[in-house]
């Protein structure tokens, strides 16, 4: 049984924590600096452990490290975020510092990052553009487009003021990470960390770092392309405002400004915008742009209040009267009178249509405007429904 330095039974200070696929070629070299580091962690007064999470090696990797005294633990489950997610609920350190298991990272560096957890904060990342870059260490797409791109969309939409949000060597409260019910079992948990970190309004905080060049004889797990999509839709999954309403707004927008200036004019008038004519035909156009940005509005509001009730979020005044409004079934009353007065608007073209009243391209306007009330209270309904059903459920334990 370990004691820590507090004195409590069963628990230590420090967790180096390393995922592990067939990395035996690297594995000494990772133990090596993290052995180090433990040393320097004991000399400050702080027990310390190294765990290596296994995610089914078959080179001997589990063998060679138990061999050099560290803990092993298997992961059941393939994939970088799986082992790691694996080893923080394994680890028995109060604080983690999580690092690759190629012998890109030293984990002397470590030290400095545990010393800001003691500071008082809960997560610090090892920013590599603010420290160095050693020669063939980072691919250029990934050092000047890939890690920087990725980065600053992290930041614009989650402000988490971090340089380099895809850093492998990083260090966090292990209680705060459980706190954050981490689950991507891929290269995106990287995002993951920052992400709801940030928006757990946790106090993040940076070290400058050294990248070594990957020590491997064959190609690293991480895939550019495949990886980079990954952590991009991930961002954008957990970023309503961006991935839905700023660009469903942008449609309803446009929808209004192509349809304001025909609906101003008698029916089978031109219009001029800028050098081009227009006519009531364009109007199927504004039509579909107005529908597919309600439609975008409505998810975006689902995904707004699923992120609240999960934690991600603070519900903001503007969301909590509109949750308000949908639980008492206003929503949905708003949504049968858009969808009747749609309705009314189809029945007239119907029974002029029974009566022989119009031709080929005849009753375009009520047509188009009669099928988009239609739909859009048809949307608001079924929004509503899923709203209420999201918001009634318990929120999830922490």
């Amino acid at each position: 049984m370990t004691t820590s330095a507090s004195g409590q039974p069963g628990v230590i200070d420090v967790t180096i924590l390393m995922p592990c696929l067939d990395e035996r070629i690297t594995l000494p070299a990772c133990i090596d600096t993290a052995e180090q580091a433990v040393a320097t962690f004991a000399a400050r007064g702080l027990t310390a452990e190294i765990l290596i999470s296994d995610n089914g090696s078959t080179d001997g990797s589990r063998e060679y490290a138990e061999s050099r005294g560290c803990r092993v633990t298997l992961c059941p489950q393939r994939g970088y975020g799986a082992a790691l997610i694996h080893g923080i609920e394994e680890a028995r350190g109060r604080f983690i510092v999580m690092g690759d298991s190629d012998a890109s990272y030293d984990f002397r560096e470590g030290v400095p990052m545990v010393a800001k957890l003691e500071e008082g904060y809960d997560l610090c990342m090892g920013n590599r553009f603010t420290g160095k870059i050693m020669p063939g260490a980072m691919p250029p797409m990934n050092r000047y487009l890939g890690n920087p791109v990725l980065s600053g969309i992290l930041n614009l939409f989650f402000h988490s003021g971090v340089g380099d949000a895809h850093s492998g060597l990083r260090a966090f409260r292990r209680d705060a990470a459980l706190d954050l019910q981490l689950n991507s079992p891929g290269m995106e948990f990287a995002s993951e960390l920052v992400v709801k970190a940030a928006l757990k309004q946790l106090r993040m905080t940076e070290v400058p770092i050294t990248l070594h060049p990957d020590g491997r004889d064959r190609k690293p797990h991480l895939r550019p392309w495949r990886d980079g999509w990954r952590h991009l839709r991930f961002l954008l999954a957990l970023s309503p405002l961006w991935m839905f309403l700023i660009p469903s707004a942008a449609l309803i927008g446009m929808a209004l400004l192509l349809a304001g200036p025909l609906l101003t004019t008698r029916s089978g008038e031109m219009v001029q915008i800028g050098p081009f004519p227009i006519g009531d035909h364009w109007l199927i156009l504004a039509g579909g742009m107005f529908n597919l940005g309600l439609s975008g509005f409505t998810l975006g509001t689902i995904a707004q209040v699923w992120a609240s009730k999960r934690g991600f979020y603070s519900r903001s005044r503007i969301l909590n009267d509109g949750v308000a409004v949908i639980r008492d079934d206003r929503a949905v009353l708003v949504g049968a009178v858009i969808a009747g007065a749609g309705v009314l608007f189809m029945a007239a073209v119907l029974f002029d249509f029974l009566r022989g009243g119009f031709g080929p391209g005849g009753r375009i306007r009520e047509t188009v405007i009669g099928t988009s009330l239609v739909l859009a209270g048809i949307q608001i309904i079924f929004a509503s429904f899923v709203v209420s059903l999201i918001d009634s459920e318990l929120p999830p334990r922490m």
